[in-house]
């Protein structure tokens, strides 16, 4: 896989757990330049394909994240878009965000020292506390009972972005060996379209269990003091953890529980989680 110090990936699930994933390979498509993976995704079910289908491209013009805020795809990044469906309903296919999130820790993991890796609650994927990665997730109906999902994954392989809102770094700022380079885009997607399909395997036929015990093993800042700034109020509370919907689980200073669906989660470290 390219020049890249490759190892096994440390959060794969163990054989207990084998699922039948997506089944053969998904084709992978890749463009030298487009608006947004997601949304040429979007454009191709909304025209009646289902995939499962990886959408690549070397450069983004209006890539996105989470809220419509701007991802930089910088050059020898990986900016990707896995197209697929399911008939999950809609609030149990939205956890594929932390099926994807293991795949990318899984990425990481094989370049960069694995306990450096962790995710953050909702979409980002952290090495050594700086984001990496971040998830997109969108769907639509297809016909009752079955949706469309684009999954979208940006990786900063070789540089972060020069905007960062927030901290953020790329592989090749970690990479485990100093005469290394991280991998290629190409390389990159083939072990992400692997790892993916193995998490959804276990997903799949498991449920969501063990995804979230595979999460909470990597997660970033549970335990700890945070500030919660939603749509219409801010919370501050302790991060304890998912809930079985994956709905981060916030306890107030009072002892309630609050669950977090969506937000912008602050932590005391100053990184700031759930924007992609």
């Amino acid at each position: 896989m390219g020049s890249g110090a490759l190892r096994n990936a440390t959060t794969a699930p163990p054989s207990s757990l084998a699922g039948e994933g997506l089944g053969s390979a998904p084709e992978a498509l890749t463009f030298d330049e487009i608006d947004s993976t997601n949304a040429e995704a979007r454009r191709r079910a909304e025209a009646g394909e289902t995939g499962p289908l990886w959408i690549a491209a070397r450069r983004q013009t209006g890539g996105r994240g989470r809220r419509g805020r701007t991802w930089e795809t910088g050059v020898g990044n990986l900016a990707a878009t896995l197209l697929m469906t399911t008939t999950k309903p809609p609030l149990e296919a939205a956890q594929v965000a932390f099926v994807a999130a293991l795949a990318v820790a899984d990425l990481a993991s094989a370049y960069v020292t694995p306990e450096l890796v962790t995710v953050k609650w909702p979409n980002d994927i952290l090495i050594a506390g700086r984001k990496a990665a971040g998830i997109l997730v969108e769907s639509g109906a297809i016909e009752p009972g079955r949706l469309w999902l684009a999954i979208g994954v940006g990786v900063n392989l070789a540089t972060p972005p020069t905007a960062a809102e927030r901290p953020a770094t790329s592989f090749a700022d970690h990479i485990l060996k100093p005469q290394a380079e991280p991998p290629s885009p190409d390389d990159a997607l083939t072990a992400l379209a692997a790892a993916f399909n193995r998490w959804i395997g276990v997903w799949d036929a498991f449920g969501f269990g063990p995804i979230a015990e595979a999460w909470t093993a990597r997660a970033h800042g549970l335990g700890r003091s945070c500030m919660a700034r939603l749509e219409r109020e801010t919370l501050e509370g302790v991060a304890e953890g998912l809930d079985s919907e994956g709905a981060l689980r916030l306890r107030l200073a009072g002892g309630a529980i609050r669950r977090i669906t969506a937000g912008d989660v602050f932590f005391s470290d100053g990184f700031l989680g759930g924007a992609a």
